[in-house]
């Protein structure tokens, strides 16, 4: 699952959604709305869930999920050890099988997650269970069967084996990892288990760990399987429970949340009560997102999507039941660069009513979006009877141009960017680039902006995400530089490669 933090929210555009629906929660921190604006606005954050598409079917337990460059899904099935790819309008296509997966109850292959910097090293991560242990390996699609562990020996269990990964804001990878039926392993700070653990990419413990040398990044979990930013970089996470209360906590570094002392809201000074809490029958939450100031949660048991306002200070407000008992058990929710909020469902895990068509991926259009539509098949072309006569292939011109204005001082800059689309109309859009130096990026206005590491995202905000042939979008960025503040390279608009102008 790639990070879906934003590193700021654009603000000339509030959220004014009314809380519909049923399900009112127990327990919540916070009754307020998600925010102020002018009545009928329109944020990042709503969709219309009366149009989904469904953009893979068949499927068995597809569990992990993350995005390419190119705006294609990687999802990995918890059964198989398959790694596939999704395109919508296309068949799901296996890109890698992962050995050593040894699926049973809980476990097998579940978290998927792309290295933010991808288009430079091509590193894809998944945590899976094996006949001995929990572990993190990571491969490439150029070369699948070489698979390197980076993490090993978390204790397995056929329950609570967590499994959700993520690269933070960061660009350290995040994992929830179960208690695996041990629940004094959670309280214990030298094992790995009920835990979420902090790590760079090659494993190690990061030097600003909570303790040195150690992963472990917050403790007092017993199964987390949702892992989610906000907009100023502050890490939700989604915890079953394990009779009464199923939670969502704000995870601080060195946070102890409590289990096996406590379940759901402790009011004990020793640790840190939820953000909010479900009783179980509601939730049994897995997947989790941030989508502008909505965190979408995936709930198994509950077979909903839950809908919960942020009121950027930390806070929630009345969540908001989506999608109830339409497709059942949901287990993966993931907010895409397309724009779209991404669904899995999970009936084929052993604990489901499957329909003909489970498992599925559903992708739900933003609220003021077009209607969803289909790319027609692509036609298998025949041979010329006659060879062509060899021509001198001309450069492709790019569908895009982009303009990098900067202004910079020591220490820091702004930047105004302007893409000018030259490809067919769109309706949501995602530029992408690399820094070169050490370029960190704190403010941004007109787009919703994320980094991890020297890897860059912008993407339309609800206003500006329509633009015509030709036509022509800007954005603005503040951050900080250090001794050096060249412009960025790697400039690639939904997925296609841009002309810097």
């Amino acid at each position: 699952m790639r990070v879906r933090s934003m590193i700021s929210t654009a603000v000339a555009a509030g959220l004014a959604v009314a809380l519909l629906g049923a399900g009112a929660v127990a327990g919540e921190r916070h009754d307020a709305p998600a925010s102020g604006g002018p009545p009928g606005a329109r944020a990042v954050g709503d969709f219309d869930f009366s149009r989904p598409q469904v953009v893979g079917s068949g499927l068995t337990v597809p569990w992990g999920m993350d995005f390419l460059p190119d705006g294609s899904a990687l999802v990995a099935s918890r059964n198989s050890g398959q790694v596939q790819r999704i395109r919508p309008g296309q068949a799901p296509e296996q890109v890698a099988q992962i050995a050593g997966v040894a699926a049973g109850g809980e476990g097998g292959l579940l978290g998927l997650a792309v290295s933010p910097a991808y288009p430079q090293d091509g590193w894809v991560y998944v945590y899976l269970t094996t006949a001995t242990d929990n572990r993190i390996v990571r491969f490439r699609l150029s070369a699948p069967q070489t698979q390197q562990p980076i993490l090993t020996g978390l204790a397995r269990a056929s329950v609570h084996n967590g499994g959700r990964i993520a690269f933070g804001p960061d660009g350290m990878l995040y994992a929830g990892v179960g208690d695996a039926g041990q629940t004094s392993s959670a309280q214990d700070p030298r094992s790995r288990n009920g835990k979420i653990l902090r790590m760079r990419p090659d494993g190690t413990a990061p030097p600003d760990n909570p303790s040195s040398g150690s992963l472990v990044y917050s403790l007092g979990h017993r199964n987390v399987q949702g892992l989610a930013w906000d907009a100023q970089g502050r890490l939700h996470a989604t915890e079953f429970g394990q009779s009464s209360w199923d939670e969502v906590n704000l995870i601080v570094p060195g946070g102890n949340y409590g289990w096996p002392v406590v379940e759901g809201d402790g009011n004990d000074p020793r640790f840190r009560d939820p953000l909010l809490v479900w009783p179980t029958a509601q939730a049994s939450p897995s997947g989790a997102a941030i989508a502008g100031n909505r965190l979408f949660v995936a709930a198994l048991r509950g077979a909903r999507l839950w809908n919960v306002p942020l009121d950027g200070a930390g806070g929630a407000g009345t969540p908001v039941a989506e999608l109830l008992g339409t497709y059942g058990r949901l287990r993966t929710v993931e907010y895409g660069p397309d724009g779209w909020l991404w669904v899995t469902t999970s009936n084929r895990d052993g604990r489901g009513t499957p329909a003909p068509a489970d498992d599925r991926i559903l992708r739900f259009p933003p609220l003021d979006g077009p209607p969803p539509t289909t790319p027609p098949p692509t036609a298998t072309p025949q041979p010329p009877t006659t060879p062509p006569p060899t021509t001198t292939p001309q450069p492709p011109i790019a569908d895009c141009l982009v303009s990098w204005i900067p202004n910079q001082w020591t220490g820091g800059f702004t930047a105004e960017v302007r893409i000018t689309n030259r490809g067919p109309a769109l309706s949501g859009w995602a530029l992408t680039w690399s820094f070169t130096a050490d370029q960190r990026i704190t403010n941004a206005w007109n787009a919703q902006v994320s980094q991890a590491g020297t890897a860059v995202t912008a993407r339309n905000v609800s206003w500006n995400g329509t633009i015509a042939r030709g036509g022509t979008v800007s954005f603005g960025i503040q951050g900080t530089h250090g001794t050096a503040n060249p412009p960025p390279t790697g400039f690639q608009f939904n997925g296609a490669t841009c002309q810097l102008g």
